[in-house]
């Protein structure tokens, strides 16, 4: 067997080993669309379980339209903005907790109350504030802030106390502790931070824009094929959002591996 006959068997083997779960789910979904639409007479399939290639000819023709792509832009921008926001807040917080007892006192309850809230009140709140473009990002920072604050916090606490002291006794640099100490202790609690933050970000900033009907939005138009009982389209456009979250959680998890392979184990 040559080399290139190996490299070619090994993606189809992982593909294979794969396929199963995705084809049970398949086969569950039509099989309850059937009985639903049998159940109905006839209606089920329009009125609340559409067949998969029913959703699937919707969202082949909804990506033929522009407002698909714009929609689906927007919401990513907002989305990124708003993971953004809140890893680099949730990170700066988690540094000034850990580095003094009087802001850790100050600042942690105000942190648990916007992780303990429900969404839909900051929502409500933030509206009222800020325009209803910026809500959505807004809300996915809030979100994702004290997720990233309680992981990198128990990272930074996790670090070994004989390495800070070894390096404090060497005198190393701010800098040189950081990156040849914290971020060692730091890399799983970073990527756990990532992989739990993105799908909070995906899933509170769309619930944002069903609430606020920005344009255009992923969630304004979930919200409009909801109104206007389009469940096929429903469907599609809920697919979309969850296919993106997934792709996204999935290169930012990509990149921060590869970006940690460049610190010290």
């Amino acid at each position: 067997m040559t080399p290139s006959t190996m490299g070619f068997r090994e993606p189809l083997k992982n593909l294979l080993q794969r396929l199963p779960a995705p084809a049970f789910w398949l086969g569950v979904w039509q099989l309850s669309a059937f009985l639903v639409d049998q159940r109905l007479e006839g209606r089920g399939n329009e009125l609340l379980l559409p067949y998969p290639a029913t959703v699937l000819a919707s969202l082949t023709s909804l990506a033929g339209e522009a407002v698909f792509w714009e929609s689906v832009a927007a919401s990513l921008l907002r989305v990124l903005a708003g993971l953004a926001a809140g890893y680099c807040l949730g990170a700066a917080l988690a540094a000034l907790t850990c580095w003094s007892a009087w802001c850790d006192r100050l600042l942690s309850p105000a942190i648990r109350v916007v992780r303990a809230a429900p969404v839909a009140s900051f929502i409500l709140l933030v509206l009222l504030w800020t325009g209803r473009d910026t809500v959505p990002a807004v809300i996915a920072a809030l979100m994702v802030l004290p997720v990233v604050w309680d992981s990198l916090s128990q990272g930074i606490r996790a670090a070994d106390p004989k390495l800070l002291e070894l390096g404090r006794a060497y005198r190393f640099s701010r800098g040189k502790l950081l990156t040849l100490l914290y971020l060692p202790s730091l890399r799983p609690y970073l990527l756990s931070a990532l992989t739990t933050g993105t799908g909070l970000a995906w899933k509170s900033g769309v619930a944002a824009e069903v609430l606020c009907l920005p344009l255009p939005a992923l969630g304004t138009q979930i919200y409009q094929t909801k109104y206007y009982l389009e469940i096929p389209d429903l469907f599609a456009w809920t697919a979309v959002t969850v296919a993106l979250s997934l792709i996204l959680e999935r290169l930012l998890r990509c990149g921060a591996r590869r970006w940690a392979r460049g610190w010290p184990a």
